[in-house]
This record gives structure tokens, C-alpha cells and sequence, in this order.
């Protein structure tokens, strides 16, 4: 029997512009040297809004997301206006969890309570690292005391927090790592997200690679560290609900779940994406990366899409497994057959089974182990190729 979830519809606001562009950063990020005209900004993302509502009409927001960039160089008007400018085009659910990304330097955090009252219920600090020379390595702008103060700040104003931490940084050790984790979950509250460090290319980090100048850590050193990390994270109670977010029951971030659980989304802003679903089948929509030219289309045309098409059944079948493999639910097999028109070979999906790359849960559901997780590339690929 196919597994259902509560009905979720997310909308996803990118605001694109940081105060610096940090070397490990591959996302759609801009720095500008003079102010940003923000007034001029907000008109564009509620003709974008507006537009993206006629596309998908009569929904029910369970999810806000700003994220970027650096949602925190938003004023807070900026945001009041952009909530407001969602609950006139679409009904917002009493519930609805509003997220907002924000770097810990100290003029931001003085700024938490503004936008609590703006309507953001839930935080995620950019705090990548507790210690001050990894700090400074990471091109982050702010001190590791600096981020407590802004966690601690965090704590009190929202009922909901997250922070960031980039680990399997070069020649990271397993003592060090473990030091700075348990301080982490010292400090958080609910739900802490956990990455890799991963050289991107189009990064400065990537070019300081390609020099030899930068070496990254070791595959096994990496693995002994992700391995450790669920180990630590568990005794402090928190479930790996993602292979790279944790977080207490009841306390994972829904708007990221309605991505990973192949549920409808708006992307509103310069290098946005979404997934609607229209009478023309799943919508997949992108709009342009520089945020000036995006501005200047919205302004003549209500949307600065440069993307939009219908999915092929398949390749929403493909990006359900891609995304449900991450996460420990793991996916529902029967929605991603009944879409691809073809069934996954059991013999196949058997020696994955017995190789302990995944396992089948008892209503059906097929989910990555933690060997799985190590290498989850290689089982999405294999996966792929069972049907």
C-alpha cells in the first residue's frame, strides 16, 4: 500500500546577496558594495508571489523558507511585507513553520526579535564552526563567540532553533571533531545540521585545489568522522532523520522534508526552484541567478522564470528516490514504480539488502543504512538501474 503523507505546500523565498562570498560557497550568492534598494526588491517578489499563486492556486501553506544567501541582511519590514504579500495569494496554515537563514554576526542577532515579530518562528544560524582559526579558514565573518551569543539570543527569542557546523575539514581529527560536536549539542536546542566539507567547483576553495594548496580530507578519514557523528548525535538524543540534519522528535524542519518527500513547493526569487503540480502534470521552475536581471524581467513580465516544464512521469520517479534515499523513512517504492511504469527487480534490491547498503522497512519502504549513507551515490545509481 502506498504511504501518505499530511498534505504540505512550501514556499521557498531566496534572498541572494551576502556581506562576503565564502570560499566552500557554490549556492546563488552575490555581493553588492552599495546598499541594496530593498523597497524596489520587495515589489518584484510580490509580483512573483502573485504570479506563482495563479500557477498554483487554492493552496494551503504549511511551510515559509527564507533562505540565500543571507536572509539576514533582510530588514525586518522586508520580511513582514514579503509574509504578508504570501498570506494575500495563498491561505497560510495556522501551523505553518516560517524558517529563516541567519549568520551570527552581532548586528544580526540584534535584529532576532524584529523578525520574530515579523512572523519567523524557526531559525538556522550559519555557524560552520565553534573554533576561531577554522573560523577564519572558512572565510566566515564572525567569532565563535560571537555565534553562542547569537545562539543564546536565538534560544530566547524563537521557539525553534538550528545551526550549521562543516566538519571533515582538512586534517580534522576525530578528538577534535568530537570536542567541538559535544559542544555544539551543549548549545542547541532541537535540531543541529551536520555537513561535509565538499570542494565545489566554481569555489575558491576549488581553484585552491585544483593549485594544490588545498588537500582535502581523506574518504576513510571522512567516513570515520560521519560514523562518529551519528554515534555522538544519537547519545545526545537526537535521530539522524537526514543523512546530514538531526534533530529531536517532532523537531525536524518540515520545509526541508516536503523537498525530500517529493512534495509541491514555490520557488520565489533569483535562482529559485519549485515542483508544482498543475493539470499539466509536475511543473518544474527556475528563475534567472543574477538578481539585477531578475529584477528587470519581474518587472516586465510578474516572474523572473527562465525555466518551466513538465516533468516526464520518470523523472519525478527519479528525483523521489534520489531525495527519499536520504532520509531515514527512506521511500515508498510502489509511488515511485506506479510513476516510472516498471518494477524494481527483487533479486537486485536483495543483494543490496544482503551487501547492508539498505533495508526494507515493514510497511514496504525502502531506506539507506548507514553504509548506505557512506556511499549513497553509488546505491541511488544502483537503485536506478533495478528497474
Amino acid at each position: 500500500m502506498s504511504v501518505r503523507y499530511e498534505p504540505a505546500f512550501g514556499i521557498y523565498i531566496h534572498w541572494p546577496f551576502c556581506a562576503s562570498k565564502c570560499p566552500y560557497c557554490d549556492f546563488n550568492s552575490h555581493v553588492r558594495h552599495n546598499p541594496v534598494d530593498q523597497k524596489t526588491f520587495v515589489e518584484a517578489y510580490g509580483r512573483e508571489i502573485r504570479h506563482m499563486a495563479s500557477l498554483a492556486p487554492n493552496r494551503e501553506v504549511t511551510s515559509i523558507f527564507f533562505g540565500g544567501g543571507t536572509p539576514s541582511l533582510m530588514e525586518p519590514q522586508t520580511v513582514e511585507s514579503i509574509l504578508d504579500m504570501v498570506s494575500k495569494s495563498w491561505s497560510v496554515s495556522s501551523t505553518c513553520e516560517i524558517s529563516m537563514e541567519a549568520n551570527p554576526s552581532s548586528v544580526e542577532a540584534e535584529r532576532f526579535r524584529a523578525y520574530r515579530a515579523a512572523g519567523v518562528n524557526r531559525v538556522s544560524l550559519g555557524v560552520q564552526s565553534l573554533d576561531d582559526k577554522q573560523l577564519q579558514f572558512l572565510g566566515r565573518l564572525h567569532t565563535a563567540s560571537e555565534a553562542i551569543k547569537a545562539i543564546e539570543i536565538a534560544r530566547e527569542t524563537f521557539p525553534r532553533i538550528s545551526f550549521d557546523l562543516i566538519y571533515a575539514r582538512p586534517e580534522q581529527t576525530t578528538e577534535a571533531w568530537e570536542t567541538e560536536l559535544k559542544s555544539a549539542l551543549q548549545l542547541s536546542a532541537d535540531h543541529l545540521s551536520l555537513y561535509q566539507l565538499t570542494i565545489e567547483q566554481g569555489t575558491a576553495f576549488f581553484d585552491l585545489h585544483e593549485r594544490g594548496k588545498l588537500a582535502p580530507l581523506p574518504e576513510n578519514a571522512s567516513a570515520e568522522l560521519y560514523e562518529l557523528t551519528q554515534e555522538i548525535t544519537t547519545q545526545a538524543g537526537f535521530q539522524t532523520y537526514e543523512i546530514s540534519n538531526h534533530a529531536k522528535p517532532g523537531a525536524e524542519c518540515q520545509h526541508n522534508l516536503v523537498y525530500w518527500r517529493g512534495q509541491d513547493y514555490a520557488g520565489i526569487g533569483p535562482g529559485a526552484h519549485g515542483r508544482l503540480s498543475v493539470n499539466e502534470g509536475r511543473l518544474a521552475t527556475a528563475t534567472i541567478k543574477n538578481p539585477e536581471e531578475w529584477w528587470q524581467q519581474v518587472m516586465v513580465h510578474d516572474h523572473g522564470m527562465v525555466e518551466k516544464f513538465a516533468l516526464l512521469p520518470s523523472e519525478h520517479a527519479d528525483e523521489l528516490l534520489l531525495m527519499g534515499l536520504r532520509l531515514a523513512e527512506g521511500f515508498d517504492p510502489s509511488r515511485y514504480e506506479a510513476l516510472a511504469n516498471k518494477s524494481f527487480e527483487s533479486e537486485k534490491i536483495s543483494f543490496l539488502e544482503n551487501l547492508g547498503m539498505i533495508e526494507t522497512l515493514k510497511d514496504g519502504r525502502i531506506k539507506a543504512t548507514l553504509k548506505g549513507f557512506l556511499l549513497l551515490d553509488a546505491v541511488v545509481a544502483d537503485m536506478v538501474s533495478f528497474v
